[in-house]
């Protein structure tokens, strides 16, 4: 009778509970104290799961994680699976982050993992993170940003890459500018698997950069979105990526430029490209010195091409770029999202806009910054604000159109 009702007593507790209440007693046998110790407890109790099953995330951003702090992280690691675990900043040490790779490997612990800001990070710890990248079949997706990926981490990281499973890879300043780019490139070359690559704010280059990310979209085929903002590719080096585009006949679908440095003169080569682009649906431009020059370049030859989504905000347009804009809008057939916010546009442009979407029926999305509401002139600000309300009905309507059907 005794042992039914403490039975009975079990059952009332909630999933929640149990987990909590065993992680908890082995935790603190293992000396897991502290903050790291309330973290993880404060997650299981959040995400209400038992022991054995799954979590979406375990953070640990900013936690102090010493070699024993990561021992005793495998009584969580081995009864929890999680979606997300974040060690951003966790001052890890090479001991005990190594031994902690190495068990996230072998009870495949999660299918994302954020190892960024972690700058002491030595040649024990690359290379436990390179078998758990090579190794594991759960991992898809590695954040290792604002770490120097130089030299042995560079050479460890793109050998691993060679037959991983990993989907999506941020390498954000990460200092791969010359050598470890090309080591990464020359791995990337002939991975199949990884499809997301971000390396925002690498001051890569417009000269051999430039050249070896065109390489890479001649042989890479799986790749299909590339992220290249922040950088210093420019002109030529863009030049070099529409090079490498116009061979794609599969590959990247998503290729974004945000603040790069490039003018009116690197349109030219975009120009040149985009009729013969077959795979690439996003373009993101902004930030960008390109200018109403820029916008006459590129005018007729977005009429035809295979971009969806085009991003030109705060890329120095005023009403003549929008005018040039507008004729492009009023031909195109299947661009879907304009983005102009942060430009000079006035009562001229948006008229223009508003004109071309009497016609188009495909646009769906055109961003535009609201009315200034310093405006002095009454008349000009009601006008603006009802071309703009135009505007955004046209492409609800468009947005509500059946798909249409392709023969």
């Amino acid at each position: 009778t005794k042992l039914k009702s403490e039975r009975d007593e079990w059952r009332k507790l909630d999933s929640t509970t149990v987990a909590k209440t065993f992680l908890g007693l082995v935790l603190k046998g293992q000396q897991l104290r502290g903050s790291a110790c309330s973290a993880v407890l404060h997650f299981v109790d959040r995400q209400g799961v038992c022991v054995g099953g799954g979590v979406k995330c375990l953070d640990l951003k900013g936690e102090r994680l010493d070699q024993r702090s990561c021992e005793a992280l495998e009584a969580v690691l081995k009864s929890l699976h999680f979606d997300f675990i974040n060690l951003q900043a966790a001052q890890l040490e090479e001991n005990g982050a190594a031994s902690l790779l190495d068990m996230m490997l072998y009870y495949e612990s999660t299918t994302h993992l954020d190892i960024s800001d972690n700058s002491s990070m030595g040649t024990l710890c690359w290379r436990a993170l390179a078998h758990l990248i090579k190794q594991s079949v759960r991992l898809s997706r590695l954040d290792v940003c604002n770490v120097a990926v130089v030299d042995y981490p560079a050479q460890s990281l793109s050998k691993a890459l060679l037959t991983s499973r990993l989907t999506e890879l941020h390498l954000h300043n990460a200092q791969l500018s010359g050598v470890p780019l090309y080591t990464l490139v020359s791995a990337l070359k002939w991975n199949r698997a990884l499809q997301q690559l971000h390396l925002t704010n690498n001051l890569l280059n417009s000269y051999q950069d430039a050249l070896h990310l065109g390489d890479l979209l001649r042989y890479n085929t799986t790749l299909h979105t590339l992220e290249l903002s922040s950088n210093a590719v420019a002109d030529d080096g863009l030049e070099e990526l529409c090079d490498g585009l116009r061979w794609q006949t599969a590959g990247v679908r998503v290729l974004l430029l945000r603040n790069n440095q490039i003018t009116a003169r690197g349109m030219l080569h975009l120009a040149k490209a985009l009729p013969l682009l077959r795979v690439l649906q996003v373009l993101d431009l902004g930030e960008n010195l390109l200018g109403n020059e820029g916008m006459q370049v590129i005018r007729e030859p977005l009429m035809n091409c295979s971009l969806l989504q085009l991003g030109l905000a705060q890329a120095s347009i005023t009403c003549e770029g929008a005018v040039a804009l507008a004729e492009f809008l009023a031909e195109s057939r299947q661009i879907q999202r304009l983005d102009l916010r942060h430009n000079e546009l006035k009562v001229g442009g948006l008229m223009a806009l508003c004109l071309a979407l009497r016609i188009n029926s495909s646009l769906e999305g055109l961003d535009l910054d609201p009315p200034p509401t310093q405006e002095q002139d009454e008349f000009l600000l009601e006008t603006q604000t009802r071309l703009q309300s135009e505007i955004t009905q046209r492409c609800l309507v468009n947005a509500s159109r059946p798909p249409p059907h392709h023969l």
